[in-house]
């Protein structure tokens, strides 16, 4: 029997082409856009008259900051904005979380909030991180695990991983639910 724990598959969808008002239905709804777009890629029937149920798990994540959604920054002009905006300030990260049952179709999904409290960040840290290029390519261009932001972070109301862009608790809440 071939492992399929450790198959990952790219949902390739057009997020921008789905908008919500609301984060917290914006990353539900891409969660299930990419489980759909993954779905129509796999042998669903294999799945069903396997004895051991296949979970497919997505996920998605925005940065709310003074109530607008944001989400990976197009440029590195955006990011210095985005970044900028945040020294002194707060933001948060709202992520979601869908769990798909392929056996049984069993679906179900949950987001969470996370606040992020930061003291005032130095333009050379930021120009250093815009010029590394990773906060291109997360959403709201916050990577606060990184060694350069981490000490400009004052208080995180939430749990870490949920920032990171998979919440742990809710995943595994989900996990036994879908099983």
């Amino acid at each position: 029997m071939e492992d399929k724990t450790s198959q990952f598959k790219s949902a390739d969808i057009d997020e921008k082409g789905i908008r919500k008002e609301k984060p917290e239905e914006l990353v539900m709804a891409l969660a299930e856009a990419k489980a759909d777009a993954i779905l129509q890629r796999l042998p669903v029937g294999d799945y069903v008259k396997e004895a051991e149920p296949t979970l497919l798990i997505t996920s998605d994540q925005v940065v709310v900051y003074e109530g607008v959604i944001r989400e990976k920054p197009a440029n590195e002009e955006e990011a210095h904005q985005f970044i900028k905006g945040y020294s002194g300030g707060h933001a948060a990260t709202v992520g979601s979380v869908l769990v798909t049952n392929l056996k049984t179709g069993f679906r179900k999904g949950e987001w969470d909030r996370v606040e992020i409290h930061f003291h005032e960040i130095p333009d050379e840290v930021i120009e250093k991180l815009i010029e590394e290029g990773n906060v291109l390519h997360v959403a709201g261009g916050l990577l606060i695990e990184h060694p350069l932001i981490k000490p400009y972070i004052k208080q995180v109301v939430g749990t870490i991983d949920s920032v990171m862009g998979l919440p742990k608790a809710p995943t595994e809440k989900l996990i036994k639910e879908a099983v």
